[in-house]
Order: structure tokens, then sequence, then C-alpha cells
């Protein structure tokens, strides 16, 4: 997995590239994200690579956005546990949920032996996921999600309702509908619905009570038994 430590371990190549990307915020809205953080210390490193590169581009009068935002991902469970220190140190988070279910539950989806264990609706998932948003607003920063979940319509209406406020959705077939959904319900209804979501242990208990509940809020979709 190519993460912020290959990054460290290629600092000449890791700084061309952030360097790539700076000069291209002289032209239009630009943000970096730094990959697979796991610590404070690596955002903290990153951010003085960065830094590093805007003094040279500086001392060179080479344009670039002295404001660019900058954001980490949030896919291993050690970002998600402090994700509240992380917080002060960044302009947003991206939640990674295919990677950081794959860790949290050690589980990979490509060993059919114990792929049937992945489960975006793992109680642990959810705690994790509802820890990183309530971090993010209690810190005034944005928080996006994306990964395979949030382009499965039979979650939209929980993370609505654990307050994030950007999906990242991939297939443009699914946009529609994840887009009907987030209008056909209100946030407080939404929130109602994440509070009795999270309150299973039992991962099936959680997708059945999810399917039902949008189904009945629109059953054109009909998300099956």
């Amino acid at each position: 997995q190519r993460s912020i430590r290959y990054s460290f371990e290629h600092v000449d190549t890791f700084k061309l590239q952030i360097r790539a990307i700076l000069r291209a915020s002289a032209l239009g809205n630009v943000k970096i994200l730094f990959p697979m953080i796991s610590s404070l210390e690596e955002v903290q490193k990153a951010k003085s690579i960065l830094l590093e590169v805007m003094d040279d581009l500086s001392k060179n009068n080479i344009p670039y956005d002295k404001n660019i935002e900058v954001g980490i991902m949030i896919e291993v469970p050690s970002a998600a546990i402090i994700a509240d220190v992380l917080a002060k140190e960044v302009d947003f988070f991206n939640i990674g949920t295919n990677d950081l279910i794959q860790y949290a539950l050690a589980v990979d989806r490509n060993n059919e032996k114990v792929a049937h264990l992945y489960s975006p609706a793992h109680p642990a998932i959810l705690r994790l996921i509802k820890m990183v948003i309530k971090a993010a607003e209690e810190n005034n920063i944005d928080v996006g999600l994306c990964g395979e979940m949030g382009g499965e319509l039979l979650y939209t209406i929980l993370l609505v309702g654990l307050g994030l406020k950007i999906f990242s959705v991939a297939p443009a077939s699914i946009l529609p509908e994840v887009k009907k959904i987030i209008s056909s319900i209100t946030y407080e209804k939404a929130k109602e619905i994440a509070e009795t979501a999270i309150s299973f242990n039992d991962p099936e208990k959680t997708d059945n009570f999810l399917r039902k509940t949008t189904n009945e809020i629109l059953p054109e979709l009909f998300l099956g038994n």
C-alpha cells in the first residue's frame, strides 16, 4: 500500500509532487490531501515538507495559492481514534472507508476465506466514522467520505444522520439515487435513524433496519429483503 510513509522514504519525489500541485494551485481551486496518515507526527512532518517547498517557490517568485487547503485521509483506526488531535492540524478530513474497514476488522477483501467478514455496518466501523465526523464538527473543518460505503444506498441515510455532508461517489449511475434519498429526508429524521442503527451490536440487524427504513422512505428504490 502506497502511503505517506512511502513519500517520506522518497522525499525528493514527494517534493516534486507537492511543487507541481502548488504551481497548479495558482491556476484554479486545488487542495492537498495526504494519504494513509496514522499519527500526529506524520501530519506535522508532511506539513513541514510542504512549507519547505512553499518557501522555495516564494524565494523564486513562483506563484501559488498561499492559503491552499491541506487535508488528510482517515483510513486506519489509529487516525480515527486521534481524529480530535489531527483536526487541529488540517483544513479537512476525507474518510477512506475501504481501507478503514479492512484494517479495523483485519479483513482482506480479496481473500475469499475472510471476505464475508468485511462489513461497513460493523459497530466498530460506525463508531469510528461517528468519532471522525464529531471531531471535524468540533474543530470546524470539513469531512468527506469516499469508498464503496459512500456509494451504497443502504448507508446513505445513516451517514447523513451521523453528520456527513460531503459524499464522494464515483459511479454516475448511483449519484441520482443518493441525491434522491438525501432530499427525501430531514436531517433530524436521519439523525434519529442513525442513532437507532448504531445501537445494534449485530451488523446484520443494522443492515436489516436500514434496508427497511430506506424502503419505507423511498419504496421505488427497493433495496431488497
